[in-house]
């Protein structure tokens, strides 16, 4: 039996599904918390930090989140909008002068932020190392070509978003955007929430654990493959496609994020650690003040959450919303309600806020889970969207 620890205090269909999930759903260890109105409601967690030495999880676990980083990042970008340092609708070169290399010089910051830039990818991926200590892949980005004409489309740019988007933090604020974020957002409202983790915080950290989809669609005969799903397995198979490039921009293509190098540089698409805690209790304060901080006012949260680009995209090959940051809800990324906005991470990590009902939303955990197999932070906001309307 997993032990799971913390308080519900409304909404006991909530904690029934966090069980749930470790029960019948791959969780291994994990945490939830959910904000309503600037207060904790739900804070939840569980199971082993560590697979392989049986370490629990504890209240103050760290995990990391994958993509859902990039909610925390957005919300620098718009602290600096809120200030008047930044213009969405500014090219990127009046900020970054290089970047208007190769056909680039119109392109707004807001076409970065929303996906639409065509730098998924690039002609030479940048030796890991490299990438880690920032500059050369903020170089290598500045001097190549889009992949489409910016602005006709839009393709997740899953691994190349940090850097993008933090060297106009960088070039803006005079800090690395994961200082920025640290001064800025973390510190004052007390988030156990990094980009770029220091050393003392790292026996905090769980290890990851990985499982492979039930059925690999890749091996299969086209034939065989649902039709819904053929347009994206094709994808997937061509080495040289959007789906594929996208994330090989560094050599080694893949990267081991349970590394302590990778754990402390500043990859402000993928590499944030941070309980649910402080997941929700930034999305609180994005819409409303947690002891007495707002970091966002109504008119900024309003212009960061506008709708920029949807459609079938070119790189995951399927339906999805983007604001200037922020992901948007579709049928699948769940959140509670039409005017939500946050972030999912890889395998199953999700932050969201709800403004129309005062939500904001954390959750984490170690079990990565690939695939249409996961519905694990599905369940939990099924959960608490049903514990808001009583049904």
């Amino acid at each position: 039996m997993t032990m799971i620890d913390g308080e519900v205090v409304a909404g006991e269909p909530v904690r029934e599904a966090f069980a749930a999930n470790f029960a019948q759903h791959g969780d291994i260890g994990a945490a939830l918390c959910v904000y309503r109105n600037g207060r904790p409601v739900v804070d939840l967690w569980g199971g082993v930090a560590d697979p392989s030495t049986d370490r629990p999880w504890e209240r103050d676990t760290l995990q990391l989140v994958y993509s859902a980083t990039k909610g925390a990042t957005a919300s620098a970008v718009h602290l600096l909008v809120q200030r008047g340092e930044l213009d969405l609708d500014a090219p990127v070169a009046t900020y970054w002068p290089e970047f208007a290399a190769n056909g680039k010089a119109d392109i707004p910051v807001r076409w970065l932020l929303s996906h639409q830039a065509g730098l998924v990818t690039l002609d030479q991926p940048v030796p890991l190392t490299e990438a880690l200590d920032w500059r050369p892949m903020a170089a290598a980005l500045a001097a190549q070509r889009p992949a489409w004409t910016p602005g006709t489309a839009h393709g997740y740019h899953g691994r190349t978003w940090g850097w993008l988007v933090g060297e106009v933090i960088r070039r803006l604020s005079g800090r690395t955007p994961g200082r920025f974020f640290a001064d800025e957002i973390a510190t004052p409202l007390g988030l156990d929430f990094f980009i770029g983790l220091p050393t003392s915080e790292r026996n905090r950290v769980s290890r990851m654990a990985y499982r492979k989809p039930d059925v690999d669609f890749t091996t299969l005969p086209p034939e065989a493959i649902p039709e819904e799903l053929r347009e994206v397995v094709a994808a997937w198979r061509d080495p040289n496609s959007f789906s594929n490039r996208a994330y090989a921009v560094t050599d080694p293509a893949q990267i081991d994020f349970d590394s302590p190098d990778v754990q402390a540089a500043e990859l402000p698409a993928s590499n944030g650690i941070s309980t649910a805690r402080g997941l929700a209790r930034m999305y609180a304060a994005l819409i409303g003040e947690v002891n007495g901080i707002r970091l966002l006012t109504p008119e900024t949260l309003t212009s960061a959450t506008k709708e920029q680009a949807s459609g079938k995209g070119q790189v995951l090959v399927a339906p999805s919303r983007f604001s200037s940051g922020y992901m948007l809800p579709t049928e699948d990324i769940p959140m509670t309600g039409p005017h939500s906005f946050g972030h999912t991470g890889r395998g199953g990590s999700l932050g969201f806020a709800d403004p129309e009902h005062g939500i904001a939303f954390g959750y984490v955990m170690n079990h990565v889970i690939s695939g249409s197999d996961d519905v694990r932070a599905a369940l939990l906001v099924d959960a608490v969207r049903r514990s808001l309307t009583g049904r």
